[in-house]
């Protein structure tokens, strides 16, 4: 089992860290952050396989703040553990500003200099990374992060400032930093380097703020973004984590008539729209064809006769599906269809269509099975 030990555990990217890595077996945890005791440090130092230094400052009061807060912090640790026979990996989280000269910068770039002299006089590995934006669950709002303040306020409706709509920033989301760290921690790593997180993406300040009131917006229109996009897949779902507790759910719109409901649930452009009906017994529904429109049917409770007639040659089918079969059955272009509540009980339907309905082209026509 190897032992690491996670300096700043309590941060945005530190809680993270903390949380992955405490999944793993084959690791044994020790964390340290503010208030903890200097001897708690030393014994975390004395036994550590790897460390993982994200502890720092991004805003002070004075450059000696500044200072204090990036190199104060490491260069103690590491005299701790240059007596060591057995150096640890130190992996330590830096910032792309280090190659920029204002005070946060400056006080950067010298822990990865002591860093690098450490390296080279005890023979000891580390890999720094020059993170740019991290966004993710758990993120701090209206501190230093665009992403968790636009997701924070948005969710809240709560108006948010863009100075420059077209300012680009470059981002990577806190999973796949997590994984570069957890990546490195079972290599042969040897020697003083740097290190990218991948995949990292840049967005334009105003695209940025369009995406998250789309998905804040999607709620009501039941609209999701192309989840196949790497970089809106993890926005969405940073977006998703800044929901209130009391916010999770939202009520769908009811379609009511007297053969029962039916509610739309999800559409998504390219992925099509799902949506669930209740029907009372003897009741018939569909009784139309698609041209290209596909659909599945799925019974989950209550007992179904689904009648099929082909448009072109009268060929004919039928099944019967109870909720406790668990069956899907697939509705084909070109033939009309029932479907028909043969039991004595309400029966419930989820419906899954291949294109988002278009009231401009419904692609739906009525025929008799």
């Amino acid at each position: 089992m190897l032992n690491i030990l996670i300096t700043g555990a309590q941060g945005f990217i530190g809680q993270n860290v903390l949380a992955a890595l405490g999944r793993d077996p084959k690791l044994n945890i020790e964390s340290i952050d503010i208030g903890d005791s200097r001897k708690q440090l030393e014994t975390g130092l004395q036994k550590c396989d790897a460390l993982i230094h994200l502890a720092g400052i991004n805003r002070a009061l004075s450059d000696a703040d500044y200072e204090f807060g990036n190199v104060g912090v490491l260069d103690p640790m590491l005299t701790m553990l240059e007596g060591r026979q057995q150096q640890p990996l130190i992996i330590l989280s830096s910032s792309i500003q280090a190659g920029l000269d204002n005070p946060y910068g400056r006080s950067k770039r010298h822990a990865e200099e002591i860093l690098d002299g450490y390296c080279r006089r005890t023979g000891a590995s580390a890999r720094i990374f020059r993170l740019p934006g991290v966004f993710g669950k758990w993120c701090r709002p209206n501190y230093n992060s665009v992403v968790a303040t636009f997701c924070h306020n948005i969710v809240r409706e709560i108006p948010i400032q863009i100075s420059d709509p077209q300012k680009e920033i470059d981002l990577v989301h806190v999973d796949d930093v997590v994984l570069a760290f957890r990546t490195l921690i079972d290599e042969e790593v040897r020697g003083f380097e740097y290190r990218d997180v991948a995949p990292a993406f840049k967005v334009k300040l105003g695209e940025l703020a369009g995406y998250i009131r789309d998905f804040h917006e999607g709620r009501n229109s039941l609209k999701i973004a192309d989840l196949s996009d790497p970089f809106l897949r993890r926005l969405y779902g940073t977006y998703m984590s800044y929901l209130p507790p009391d916010g999770f759910a939202y009520p769908l719109q009811r379609k009511l008539d007297p053969r029962g409901e039916l509610a739309e649930i999800l559409k998504a452009d390219g992925h099509g729209q799902l949506f669930i009906s209740r029907t009372k017994p003897g009741i018939v529904r569909g009784n139309h064809y698609h041209d290209l429109k596909v659909e599945k049917f799925l019974v989950l409770e209550g007992e179904a006769k689904i009648g099929f007639r082909n448009i072109s040659t009268s060929e004919k089918a039928e099944y019967r599906v109870e909720g406790r079969d668990m069956k899907v059955v697939d509705i084909p272009p070109g033939w009309t269809h029932s479907l028909e509540n043969v039991g004595k009980a309400e029966m419930i339907v989820l419906f899954w269509a291949s294109e988002v309905f278009d009231e401009a082209r419904p692609d739906t026509y009525p025929a008799e099975v």
